[in-house]
């Protein structure tokens, strides 16, 4: 009996010392089914077997493949996650005059000699640094260290002045909200998000923005929103997650990160090192387009008008490379970026990111001024989402710590990271269905399209358009 009991209780210990590596997955999987099935059998994801990846920038790029919102349950979703305002968010915008000259003002902000952009980005990132990092070494989430820094560039881009230290708290809270409903790993706190929203329409009021920073043709408050939704959320969010997936890509890759370290100016290494993180890494994981027209296929084929179009930027940076599993920034040395399966910015033809020139520059430059300072090591897992938000170690360079410290530390952070993901995968399917199921409760794009043409016009009552019909087979992943 003794021995009975013996062997139950060493099952039962090592059931639970190997959740950590069979939970998360198993909670995983059944987030992407339950959503898949709650968002329903709508989208049409590419590649697939009649567009497969050598064709996949050309269904991307097709003139018909332009709608942004109008049409799509999917949009509903979206919507919900970067609330409020997100029917002037750039990326949701549908065609037309609005959209031309909110796209006008954003390549304005963002315009400017790589000189001053590259100083800027540099000057942010090494008072950030020199702020929040102070000791011999420091664990840290690479993507909290720099959400400051993109918070204060982006602020000085706008407004063309300093950030004060109260206009960085609220601008990375509401980007922390965001980023981590987006994730569900947070339910997201349109409160937090407001206030933010009221402090650029009070600076709105006063006269404090630039004109050329602000799209004429919106009210104050619809100004206030498209501030907080192109700079304030996506590009202070995805230049953090970016930066995030590149330090955290270089903690595990000492040879890469000792090379960028003895040649920082090296803007070809660096190049290759970027571009070689965003394939593994892209910041999308699935756009979507609603198709205005029908596209073709070829002989008997075609992709019907009001067919929601699911683009997988990780599926696709995954195809036509050798070993595409492994980081190898020497790749790019036999390749040309712009022939590959690669489009860490967007398709040219299909509105690509308008930070797709400034923000290289500057990811360039604060990573100069993270590795004059730091060593990185890091041993979490690396994945797109990086719901962990990339834990890290950062040890001065003139000050490195002994090599068993070092190891304890690589220890700790492997054992922790398994055993948060534990929680994390549970809260994501918690707090994943329950927003799932509230946008799919408020409809925020579909009222908005009942009650406004795609120019943000009101219409007179009762006569709403009606809603584009969607078409489609497998339904798109989650974003996260």
């Amino acid at each position: 009996m003794s021995r009975f009991r013996t062997a139950r209780l060493l099952t039962a210990g090592a059931a639970v010392l190997s959740v950590p590596y069979w939970l998360p997955r198993t909670v995983v999987a059944a987030r992407v089914a339950l959503f898949a099935r709650i968002n329903g059998d709508e989208g049409i994801a590419f590649p697939n077997a009649d567009v497969p990846a050598e064709r996949f920038q050309e269904i991307y790029s097709h003139p018909a493949a332009n709608g942004r919102s109008r049409g799509a349950a999917l949009s509903d979703l979206f919507w919900y996650w970067l609330a409020p305002g997100p029917e002037i968010h750039q990326e949701h915008l549908e065609e037309g005059p609005r959209y031309d000259e909110v796209a006008r003002t954003t390549l304005a902000v963002l315009a400017g000699p790589g000189r001053e952009l590259t100083a800027a980005a540099a000057g942010r990132t090494a008072a950030v640094l020199d702020e929040l990092v102070t000791g011999r070494a420091a664990f840290v989430r690479l993507r909290d260290l720099m959400m400051p820094v993109w918070a204060e560039f982006f602020y000085g881009l706008v407004f063309r002045e300093p950030c004060p230290p109260d206009a960085r708290r609220l601008i990375v809270a509401n980007a922390e909200d965001v980023v981590n409903a987006l994730k569900c790993t947070r339910p997201r706190h349109l409160a937090r998000r407001s206030r933010l929203t009221r402090y650029l329409r009070r600076r709105i009021d006063a006269g404090h923005v630039p004109p050329p920073h602000l799209p004429g043709g919106l009210t104050p408050q619809e100004q206030a929103y498209y501030l907080q939704g192109t700079f304030f959320n996506t590009a202070v969010v995805q230049m953090s997650e970016a930066m995030a997936h590149l330090l955290l890509a270089l903690a595990q890759h000492p040879e890469v990160q000792q090379a960028l370290a003895d040649a920082p100016d090296d803007d070809r290494y660096f190049t290759n090192v970027l571009n070689e993180t965003l394939r593994l890494y892209p910041l999308f994981g699935v756009a979507h387009r609603i198709s205005t027209d029908d596209i073709p296929l070829g002989p008997g084929k075609v992709i019907p008008a009001g067919s929601v179009l699911c683009f997988n930027y990780p599926e696709y940076h995954a195809t036509g490379y050798t070993d595409p599993d492994v980081f190898d920034p020497a790749r790019w040395d036999r390749l040309v970026a712009r022939r590959q399966h690669h489009i860490p910015f967007g398709v040219a033809a299909n509105r690509p990111c308008p930070a797709w020139r400034p923000a290289p520059l500057a990811m360039h430059a604060a990573t100069r001024e993270v590795l004059r300072r730091f060593t990185l090591h890091s041993t979490v897992a690396h994945t797109r989402s990086i719901p962990h938000r990339a834990p890290c170690l950062l040890v001065r360079r003139d000050r490195p710590l002994p090599r068993h410290r070092l190891l304890a530390a690589r220890v700790f952070l492997r054992v922790r990271d398994r055993w948060e993901d534990v929680w994390r995968s549970g809260a994501q399917l918690v707090l994943g269905t329950w927003m799932v199921l509230d946008a799919r409760r408020l409809r925020p794009a579909e009222r908005y399209f009942a009650a406004h043409d795609t120019q943000g016009v009101p219409l007179p009552s009762g006569s709403a358009e009606p809603p584009r019909e969607t078409k489609g087979v497998p339904p798109c992943p989650p974003r996260s």
